[in-house]
């Protein structure tokens, strides 16, 4: 799966989430969940569960804690999803 395509599922994920529309149409690999897309922590645990849902794979806490960005989330699941 190409970094665009996991970029695009992450930006379905996080939308419903999003309190920031502005930052989130220009979304990018910087694009940070809770200062830039202003999603509170609560809901931030909502996008994880949706992204093991999604991928099909387990984030364990150490991974959940980084996963604080668009790139960071991307490098999480491409790594999870390498050792599936």
């Amino acid at each position: 799966m190409t970094k665009e395509e996991l970029i695009s599922k992450l930006r379905t994920i996080v939308a419903p989430y999003v309190q920031n529309q502005e930052a989130f149409e220009n979304l990018s690999e910087e694009t940070d969940f809770i200062n830039d897309l202003e999603i509170n922590s609560a809901n931030l645990v909502d996008v994880i569960l949706d992204v093991e849902d999604e991928f099909d794979i387990e984030i364990d806490n150490d991974a959940m804690e980084k996963m604080l960005t668009i790139k960071a989330s991307i490098e999480i699941i491409q790594e999870k999803l390498a050792i599936k």
